[in-house]
């Protein structure tokens, strides 16, 4: 029974961790995806998004002062976008649960990042604005093959 019980504690914290992407591998994944050109934002602006808000990683996790929670490689939060049952006032805009945001599948991280891109542009991302506005963000699909 005990070795069943660390099993699954070990399988647990396997699928809170997310994974990390290495660069090229995230890049062929959102294009295939349908994020290059997406609301005439390019594959290196959403790259160098995720590069700053995730690291690549989709079990990434931010704790706000307002008692939200940004979630996964977009950092998509849970005061507007997804239910993670704890936030006060949540809205759920992409009718998704936050923890499906941490998993390997990008789908719907990708199906909620281009819902906000639609109604509020990649501006919606603080990173975005601090770090990739008017640069040069080539580097990040550079060499990728994309």
């Amino acid at each position: 029974m005990r070795a069943l019980l660390a099993l699954g504690l070990l399988l647990f914290s396997a699928t809170v961790q997310g994974k990390k992407f290495e660069r090229c591998e995230l890049a062929r994944a959102l294009k295939k995806l349908g994020l290059d050109g997406y609301k005439e934002i390019s594959l290196s602006n959403w790259m160098c998004l995720v590069r700053w808000e995730s690291g690549y990683n989709t079990g990434t996790t931010n704790y706000n002062r307002n008692r939200s929670t940004d979630y996964g490689i977009f950092q998509i939060n849970s005061q507007y976008w997804c239910n993670d049952g704890k936030t006060p006032r949540a809205i759920n805009n992409c009718g998704i649960s936050c923890s499906v945001l941490l998993k390997d599948d990008l789908t719907p991280a990708v199906k909620c990042a281009k819902m906000i891109a639609s109604r509020q542009g990649i501006t919606a991302w603080v990173a975005w604005k601090n770090r990739c506005r008017n640069k040069d963000v080539s580097q990040y699909i550079r060499g990728c093959g994309v």
